[in-house]
């Protein structure tokens, strides 16, 4: 059984992996706090393209009547056009450009974790599954053991003692099933939430494929290239650097042009007007700010960048020794039939009933760990490869 169990576990990965890319499809797809984020930041681009144009011109008339009548009355129109110095524009169109590529790399971020939690999820759903077939194997087997306890006992050739030992057991499995079958209607119900609120059928025993880890420097180098989280600091930096640019721009004097009429009796006057502003004190310490803004940026990209580095190396170590552990559990559970051998040494009276559920218990807490390290080593592994997704 637990042969069986194993080799089938490698042989068939490549379903599991198809299972779980299915399930990450369709969350990516049904996923509503996904799409509200997709919306938000659709908004936020076309927040960031206003204002780009110039102001608004400016309309005024004004009529005077006179007093005396006999000197009639004045009527004055003026139409105005306010303009910043060129340059600020293309400066501004530019920072909305940069601000609207951001756009990409926080959905691209809040896809990743939403699909890395989706993932994880379904390989402790696959622990689960795992964990519920073999506390079914356990129940049955003990559940046997109780029947022939139970009988000895009744024709006089057994005792109370050992008919406890497999009651107590059997209690001990049942509640173990009860929590294993409550923790995979929660992990149901979570893929249900993250899939829009429809329902998922995953009920897969076997995790995906393991890919073939490179070096840690190998693997460093594609975290920076890909590193989503490291894209979008590089892109709050180029940011910031625009934002220092238009800041600049605030240093050169602002121009207004227009049109004026001035119109009495016996005649008008008809001409244009001009005039600009000086920046003097109103952006004050404006581009020193910006500047600070600039190098809060930077060291927040390199703040990031040692911390992933760290992170990758902890995970990368951390599933290195999980993979030891587990291959050393696979080789003992391959080689070994615990409990048809147990049992058929019990039945010879080979061994007592205590020893057979001592033997009995440590193979059980072996293939329990067993089972937990195998999850820990994909769930390592899924984060490990986070950036992938």
């Amino acid at each position: 059984m637990i042969l069986f169990a194993l080799l089938s576990g490698v042989l068939g990965n490549v379903n599991s992996q198809s299972g779980i890319d299915a399930i990450l499809f369709s969350i990516e797809k049904n996923n509503k706090s996904l799409q509200a984020e997709r919306q938000f930041w659709e908004a936020k681009k076309l927040e960031f393209h206003t204002g780009l144009t110039l102001p608004n011109p400016e309309f005024e008339l004004e009529h005077f009547w006179g007093s005396p009548a006999s000197i009639g009355g004045q009527t004055e129109v003026t139409l105005v056009q306010p303009f910043d110095f060129p340059t600020a524009y293309k400066k501004r169109r530019q920072l909305a450009d940069e601000k609207a590529a951001q756009s990409g790399y926080a959905i691209s971020s809040y896809r990743q974790e939403t699909l890395l939690e989706a993932k994880l999820a379904c390989i402790e759903i696959i622990y689960r599954q795992k964990l519920k077939n073999s506390l079914e194997r356990r129940h049955q087997y003990l559940h046997r053991m109780e029947r022939n306890f139970q009988e000895k006992l009744e024709v006089g050739d057994g005792n109370i003692l050992d008919l406890n030992k497999a009651r107590l057991q059997l209690l001990e499995v049942d509640q173990l099933s009860r929590e294993n079958e409550t923790a995979l209607r929660q992990l149901s119900l979570l893929l249900r939430e993250l899939n829009g609120g429809e329902d998922l059928i995953f009920a897969d025993t076997l995790y995906p494929s393991v890919p073939v880890l490179p070096a840690f420097e190998e693997l460093k180098t594609e975290l920076e290239a890909q590193s989503v989280a490291l894209q979008s600091l590089e892109q709050e930096k180029r940011i910031a650097e625009k934002a220092l640019e238009v800041s600049k721009t605030l240093r050169l004097p602002k121009f207004v042009a227009g049109y004026r009429l001035q119109a009495f009796q016996g005649g008008q006057y008809n001409g244009f007007l001009a005039g600009f502003s000086l920046p003097l004190w109103e952006h004050k310490n404006q581009v020193e700010y910006q500047q600070a803004e600039v190098a809060h940026s930077a060291s927040q990209l390199d703040a990031q960048r040692i911390e992933q580095i760290a992170n990758l190396r902890q995970a990368y170590d951390q599933q290195a020794m999980l993979k030891i552990a587990l291959d050393q559990y696979e080789a003992i559970l391959l080689e070994s039939n615990a409990i048809p051998l147990l049992d058929r040494a019990l039945e010879l009276g080979e061994i007592s009933s205590t020893t057979y559920f001592l033997e009995a218990s440590y193979y059980e807490d072996a293939l329990l760990e067993f089972l937990k390290t195998e999850r820990d080593y994909q769930l390592t592994l899924a984060s490990l490869l986070k950036y992938r997704l």
